[in-house]
């Protein structure tokens, strides 16, 4: 059995996945002992590899919409002293596939939530870091989308169970919980990837180096955000006093973001660069897919955080990092 430790215990959920991995270093490094959770559906064990020896690190493969099996994991947790916080970053992160069977965003996305509260007041851990997205806003066209914007009306199911877990949270926080930060991303790049757009890239291009094939007509604009601003801004809202209980704040870059078809361009220079590019019709990649949208950061700006790189600086070392990921040698496919 662990023995209790004198150092604060964090709970990481979705503990072998993309986001979490690129946390739990920064938690480890400032002494924190982490209980990370997982199950292991896009997660996977050997992403915490970097971490197997560390003394403070403990993981648990458990279906956290299971109430049985989530509450083995905080009581594994409590192994290592007591849980003071969780950092709630399982969901289904497979946008496409909740709008073929909503069940998948019913019960990765909402229920892993549900069940979590109820597991946080029985042990009485008091503050929640939410992944939120996004995606709680809708199609707003061209307006910014900034925390006080509404109505909120997703068009995706992930979008909508992302809005009932914000709700569930908000609630939980009349109720028993003492601060709650509904972090809302915007599209996250970096490594270990386990899903997304350039990944998606990449792998299609080592299976047919000579062209790629593009969902939409390539005129989609976002911004993306590079894993290691993520993890530092979270960090650096949690540091801060808080204003109220629950804090809605989003997360990006300052910039109105870049095209798919800059994407893939950028792609197919680093991986194989005499493929051509096959566009879809339409500006949409998928059912519930946001073509477009202007994030708002300025909230976060106030706190005193802005994020390194820009959302093409992101993308590009994102591209490089997943092509080596993925076994491309420096100057892309032979």
């Amino acid at each position: 059995m662990t023995h209790p430790s004198s150092s604060p215990v964090s709970i990481v959920t979705g503990g072998a996945g993309f986001i979490a991995v690129n946390l739990i270093g920064r938690l480890l490094d400032a002494g924190h002992a982490v209980l990370a959770a997982d199950n292991l559906c896009r997660g996977r064990r050997d992403y915490l590899e970097p971490f197997a020896s560390h003394p403070a690190l403990r993981f648990v493969e458990a279906d956290l919409s299971d109430r049985a099996q989530c509450a083995r994991a905080f009581a594994a947790a409590s192994e290592l002293g007591r849980p003071t916080e969780v950092w709630h970053l399982a969901a289904n992160s497979d946008i496409p596939a909740g709008g073929a069977d909503p069940d998948i965003d019913l019960k990765d996305t909402f229920l892993t939530t549900f069940e979590i509260l109820r597991a946080m007041r029985d042990g009485s851990v008091g503050t929640l870091h939410f992944a939120s997205s996004s995606a709680v806003y809708g199609d707003h066209g061209d307006a910014e989308l900034h925390e006080s914007i509404g109505p909120l009306l997703p068009i995706s199911n992930y979008g909508a169970m992302k809005l009932a877990s914000e709700a569930q949270a908000g609630a939980a926080a009349e109720s028993f919980l003492e601060r709650v930060n509904l972090f809302r991303f915007p599209n996250v790049v970096g490594v270990p990837a386990t899903h997304g757009v350039l990944l998606d890239f990449v792998r299609k291009l080592k299976r047919t180096p000579g062209s790629l094939d593009v969902l939409g007509d390539g005129t989609q604009q976002k911004a993306y955000l590079h894993v290691s601003d993520l993890v530092d801004a979270m960090l650096h809202v949690r540091a801060t006093k808080p204003q109220g209980k629950v804090l809605p704040i989003n997360i990006g870059p300052i910039d109105a973001g870049v095209h798919v078809r800059w994407i893939a361009e950028q792609v197919i220079a680093r991986v194989a660069p005499s493929a051509t590019i096959r566009y879809g019709l339409g500006n949409k990649g998928w059912v519930g897919d946001v073509p477009r949208f202007r994030y708002s950061t300025q909230a976060i700006a106030d706190l005193g955080w802005k994020p390194s790189l820009d959302s093409s600086g992101a993308v590009t070392r994102a591209i490089d990092e997943i092509a080596r990921q993925e076994g491309i040698p420096e100057g892309g496919l032979a």
